[in-house]
């Protein structure tokens, strides 16, 4: 258990295991935990999908190739809606988004002192076991999108006919006086656009995970410091009954809030590829 009470063990859990590559850079450092427990979950998402592919049967199908195809179905047919453009990256990167956020997410239902009191055990004083409540992966995954949005960008409409885009809309004008009047307007309304495509994605997701990651220490903080006596006593026990139900409810809530922040995710993400695709303008 953390020293400083409530607000010691809420900052003990908020904080990342750390590695500085360069001494005092805050830039130059990796949260060791966030890599780990994503490339853990890349890892069991491949593992699984990978096996069952492997293994998939044409006549009665087992439940977990039930499953797979569920999901594989569900996500063709979202981007079939929102992408009607033929491409061989769309829909397989919209499946490992969905999947693997998810995973990220679903982290966050594990006991919130289970894998950090684990670490303590052997000697790793901060772990953060939820990758999706770190602004670097983050920003990390929804900056390779907009860097893919931006690449079809160019490799489909061209450099001239992105520019023409980027310039010369939303407002037009006829005339070169009239071409120029809009262009500051129009590069302006383009630029706030494109950076907060993945800030807003990016912090999206962030803000969500973090509120409900904060709101499991508060239920775990009900018994916070209660030594054997404590919890056997009436209020205790009340306590302990309280703890589990609003835990419980709370869990269950948020299962549905981690599968919509996966499906956000993607959805936007075909969204802003969809729009690199489209050469109306």
């Amino acid at each position: 258990m953390a020293s400083g009470g409530i607000g010691g063990y809420i900052k003990h859990h908020l904080e990342n295991n750390k590695l500085e590559l360069v001494e005092g850079s805050t830039f130059w450092t990796v949260h060791v935990d966030s890599v780990i427990y994503t490339l853990i979950t890349a890892v069991v998402f491949l593992g699984f999908f990978g096996y069952i592919a492997k293994n998939a049967k044409s006549g009665v199908p087992s439940k977990s190739q039930n499953f797979v195809e569920m999901i594989i179905k569900f996500v063709n047919e979202q981007v079939n809606d929102l992408f009607h453009y033929k491409s061989k990256v769309v829909a397989p990167l919209a499946l490992s988004i969905f999947v693997w956020v998810f995973l990220m997410n679903f982290m966050d239902l594990v006991p919130v002192d289970l894998l950090p009191a684990a670490g303590m055990a052997v000697g790793i004083d901060y772990m953060r076991v939820v990758p999706s409540t770190d602004l670097n992966i983050t920003f990390g995954m929804s900056f390779a999108v907009i860097l893919l949005v931006m690449y079809y960008n160019f490799t489909k409409k061209g450099p001239v006919g992105y520019a023409k885009e980027y310039f010369g809309h939303p407002f037009e004008a006829k005339g070169p006086v009239g071409k120029i009047l809009v262009l500051l307007p129009n590069t302006l309304l383009n630029t706030v656009e494109t950076i907060a495509k993945p800030v807003s994605l990016g912090l999206r997701l962030f803000g969500n995970l973090y509120a409900g990651e904060l709101i499991f220490m508060l239920i775990a903080v009900f018994t916070l410091g209660y030594g054997l006596e404590q919890l056997l006593s009436f209020g205790g026990i009340i306590m302990i009954i309280a703890q589990f139900l609003l835990g419980l409810m709370w869990a269950l809530f948020h299962i549905l809030i981690i599968t919509l922040q996966a499906f956000i995710f993607m959805m936007l993400s075909v969204v802003y590829l969809a729009q690199s695709h489209d050469t109306g303008h």
